[in-house]
C-alpha cells in the first residue's frame, strides 16, 4: 500500500468528544482500564488515565509495561492528522519506552502539541519534504512520580497532488462529503 493512502478512519473525522467516546469503548482500552479523560476541543491537548487492576497488573502485581505504552500509543498522531487535515500524511513511525519505576496505583499520561511544534511541522515539510519529529510523554502517577518516559517519532509529509484524486470526495464528517480539489 502506498504511504500516501491512508485508511477509512483518517478520512472520518469525528469531533475529540465522540473520538474520546468510541476510544473508551475500544476493546484493547476498555481491557486494559486506559480511559481517555479529556480531548482539548483543538485536539492540542490529550490526557489518559489507567487505573491498576487484575486486566492490567503484571506478575509482580504493577502496571503491565504494554498497558503503560498502549496508553501513549495513538495520540499524537491521531491529534495532528486532526489538526493539520487531509493535505498532510500522518504515521507512528517508531516508539521507544523506558519503565523508570514500578506503577501501583493510577497512572496518568499528558500529550500537548505547541504553537512552536505546529510552526516547526509547517516550516519543515513546506517543500514536500517528510519531517520525523521525536516527542516525549512522560507517564505518571498521581503525585508526578516518573513511572515510564515514552519517545515517539512520526512521520509527517504535505500529501502529494494526486491529479487522480483531484475532485474526488472524500468522507470529511459522518454524513457528509468535500471534495478534494
Amino acid at each position: 500500500m502506498s504511504s500516501s493512502k491512508q485508511g477509512f478512519y483518517s478520512k472520518v473525522a469525528l469531533s475529540p468528544n465522540v473520538f474520546r467516546h468510541v476510544m473508551n469503548c475500544w476493546p484493547p482500552f476498555w481491557g486494559t482500564r486506559i480511559h481517555i479523560e479529556e480531548i482539548a476541543p483543538d485536539w492540542r491537548y490529550v490526557r489518559t488515565r489507567m487505573k491498576l487492576s487484575m486486566r492490567n497488573k503484571n506478575y509482580v502485581g504493577s502496571h503491565f509495561g504494554g498497558g503503560l505504552f498502549a496508553m501513549t500509543d495513538p495520540f499524537y498522531m491521531v491529534a495532528l492528522k486532526n489538526i493539520l487535515g487531509n493535505s498532510y500524511l500522518v504515521w507512528d513511525k517508531a516508539a521507544t519506552i523506558e519503565y523508570l519505576k514500578p506503577g501501583r496505583t493510577t497512572v496518568y499520561a499528558e500529550f500537548k502539541i505547541s504553537d512552536a511544534q505546529l510552526t516547526e511541522i509547517y516550516a519543515k515539510t513546506a517543500d514536500g519534504e517528510k519531517f520525523e519529529p521525536v516527542y516525549r510523554v512522560d507517564v505518571v502517577d498521581a503525585d508526578q512520580q516518573l513511572i515510564a518516559r515514552v519517545q515517539k517519532t512520526l512521520y509527517i509529509r504535505k500529501r502529494p497532488i494526486d491529479s487522480d484524486r483531484a475532485g474526488a470526495n472524500v468522507v470529511t464528517s459522518v454524513g457528509s462529503a468535500a471534495s478534494l480539489s
